[in-house]
């Protein structure tokens, strides 16, 4: 064990998840807190994990989907300054996509969902047990397209089109149907 805690590579995929979580969670305290060596400690330790968990779960990641026109940058070929610009330009341009979807989405009444939907559901189909892990859904929803707001409406349909269990998402009978067009 060193200083900065059991190397992220030894850590179960729960205990990565939560330290990981756990890191984002105290990022502001740190940051308007913490010492100039408190930061840097956190932000060495924060990449670590993020970087581990990106090479076990590349498509949960926006990082692990790779546009062939734009290709994302691999985070362990840049230092860590670049890597902290990098990350903090990913957190700027989601906050502002977040930002616009609030005053895109004044309308009160769902709409049914559409292709890009229908395309989602048959991502789920596909799988051995109709289920995905919450974040590569997410990330799967994002690809397409999908707002969180369209998302949403695919578990507040009536009937669901999708459910959870657990950390996993899950596609109902109805979410089958509607993906055959039925």
């Amino acid at each position: 064990m060193n200083d900065r805690g059991v190397p992220a590579s030894e850590l179960s995929d729960e205990e990565l998840e939560r330290q990981g979580t756990q890191a984002h969670l105290t990022r502001n305290r740190v940051f308007l807190h913490g010492t100039a060596e408190q930061f840097k400690a956190h932000t060495d330790r924060m990449l670590e994990l993020e970087q581990e968990y990106l090479r076990r779960h590349p498509k949960r990641t926006w990082q692990g989907s790779t546009d062939q026109d734009d290709p994302a940058p691999d985070l362990a070929e840049l230092n860590t300054l670049a890597q902290v610009r990098l990350l903090f330009k990913s957190f700027v341009d989601q906050m502002n996509v977040l930002l616009a979807e609030d005053t895109d989405s004044v309308s009160s009444e769902p709409s049914e969902p559409d292709e890009r939907a229908r395309r989602l559901l048959a991502l789920f189909a596909e799988t051995a047990e109709g289920t995905m892990h919450k974040l590569e859904a997410h990330q799967r929803a994002r690809e397409l397209g999908l707002s969180p707001a369209e998302v949403a409406a695919l578990y507040k349909h009536q009937p669901p089109l999708l459910a959870t269990a657990g950390p996993d998402r899950v596609i109902t009978d109805a979410g089958r149907s509607f993906t055959r067009g039925s």
